[in-house]
């Protein structure tokens, strides 16, 4: 799980919010229920004590006071659990009620009020249980004039119980119902979010050569559509401009051949002089060696023009990249015995791509042409093709001077070069690996390059394998290696 995804972000941001609120309603839940426990048990409590005084106290002096105490008995005070005291004025008790049956308080531990005013409602320690006793104090005077003060309690154990169910209710439903909201809210978001996935999905496969491709329009009229439609603009923006920038390229390429070729043909014609001096031979002679260094950058940009245009994909065959990388080299032997450098190449048989013949062994000169170009004498350079599952990988290994770690990044760009002296001298423009990293971009390959300087270099290019005619033919064969070394 990616815990860094958006949707898991939002439903854990929605489950937090959720947290809070239900939090906050369950306090809010627990403490008005409790005043309404406790608002309504002291209501019930003053109206108990006022209708003793109204129905039993006020005839007090004619029926007498065991009439009272008979009628409060049959009220069963130890049944229902209620506390009931009735003080004279002097002090004395008319009555006091015995200890309820569960036993949750003991009334003789209830202490007696020493000033009528002082306990109009209060919360005692009953000496008995874990739980106070409530009580209402309810000053009474008959129509004789006899004073008498009413207290009549409860014990708190029935609103501790509700409260404590409720806190356990809370405390067991809000993780289920947060659960339920992370789940739920993944969920929804992932519904939610469906659009973008197939708008990456879609992004991660437009290129230079298919940039007139869109993004999928989500007609939702949220967000989401609003950076479609802004994202489909833009590339309709940078679209222009890449285009514009190719056409360029190409006009320049292409009109700065016909000057050049011209300036050659007069300095050629120059040079068939016979009274020129040597000093001035020599001048014609750089000036055709920089004409012929600018028509091969011409030709290099207007042939990347050209496959950033989409050439590389007319004229595809299935092509045997062994075959074809082992005759290449065969004809670059040459460049390698000149420089006393060992080249081998081991190739297996069968490795079959779809591609442009032509641009595939470009890939394989310029490749070589580097490696040979760039390792001392007396050092080697391999060529390796291979299958590798579903991949027919070429690599090209030197021993030679290797490119610097801060080069490396930027190693596949146009005109750069890690030595710019160096490379100028040996007359390289930087443009030759741009132009494999173009060619194998447009045949669907991936151009890797690894290197330590002073160690060299590896050049690994994978491209899709094919079941190609070739390839059927040979698959009865064992596995042949052609390893030829000078």
């Amino acid at each position: 799980m990616n815990f860094n995804s958006l949707r898991l972000r939002m439903a854990g941001l929605y489950a937090g919010v959720l947290a809070i609120c239900l939090v906050i309603f369950g306090a809010a839940v627990y403490l008005g229920l409790a005043r309404y426990l406790d608002s309504t048990l002291r209501n019930s409590l003053l109206s108990e004590g006022q209708s003793i005084g109204e129905k039993l106290l006020i005839d007090v002096n004619k029926k007498g006071e065991t009439f009272v105490i008979d009628e409060i008995n049959e009220m069963a005070p130890e049944i229902s659990g209620r506390f009931i005291r009735i003080t004279r004025q002097d002090g004395s008790n008319l009555y006091q009620s015995p200890a309820p049956i569960n036993q949750n308080f003991l009334p003789s531990k209830i202490p007696i009020l020493t000033s009528w005013g002082s306990r109009p409602f209060s919360i005692v320690e009953s000496g008995a249980g874990n739980y106070p006793v409530l009580i209402e104090a309810v000053p009474f005077v008959t129509p004789e004039g006899s004073s008498f003060l009413i207290e009549i309690g409860a014990s708190s154990r029935d609103i501790h119980s509700v409260l404590h169910g409720l806190v356990l209710t809370l405390g067991l439903g809000m993780p289920l119902i947060i659960a339920a909201a992370i789940l739920g809210g993944i969920v929804v978001m992932k519904r939610a979010l469906r659009p973008l996935d197939e708008i990456t999905r879609t992004a991660e496969t437009i290129t230079s050569r298919n940039f007139g491709e869109r993004l999928p329009a989500v007609r939702t009229g949220d967000e989401i559509e609003r950076l479609t439609t802004s994202l489909n603009r833009m590339m309709a923006r940078l679209e222009d401009s890449f285009r514009h920038i190719s056409r360029f390229s190409a006009d320049v390429s292409h009109e700065l051949r016909t000057p050049l070729t011209i300036l050659r043909g007069e300095l050629e014609s120059l040079a068939q002089y016979e009274h020129l001096s040597p000093a001035t031979l020599e001048i014609v002679g750089s000036a055709l060696e920089e004409i012929a260094r600018l028509t091969k950058i011409v030709n290099q940009l207007l042939e990347i023009s050209r496959l950033e245009a989409g050439e590389a994909t007319k004229e595809v065959a299935v092509v045997n990249l062994g075959e074809l990388a082992t005759s290449t080299a065969e004809q670059m032997r040459l460049l390698a015995d000149e420089k006393s450098i060992r080249l081998e190449y081991l190739v297996s048989s069968g490795v079959m791509v779809v591609g442009n013949r032509s641009l595939l062994k470009q890939v394989v000169v310029n490749l070589l042409d580097n490696a040979i170009k760039y390792t001392p004498s007396g050092g080697s350079v391999e060529l390796l093709v291979e299958n590798q599952s579903t991949k027919a990988v070429m690599e090209v290994r030197d021993t030679g001077i290797g490119i610097p770690s801060t080069a490396l990044p930027h190693i596949c760009e146009r005109f750069y070069r890690a030595d710019k002296a160096r490379s100028r001298h040996s007359g390289g423009a930087g443009l030759g690996l741009s132009i494999v990293k173009s060619i194998c971009s447009a045949q669907g390959g991936e151009l890797s390059i690894f290197s330590n300087e002073g160690e060299g270099t590896r050049v690994r290019i994978e491209m899709p394998r094919t079941n190609g005619k070739a390839q059927v033919a040979e698959e009865g064969s064992a596995k042949e290696y052609l390893h030829l070394e000078r």
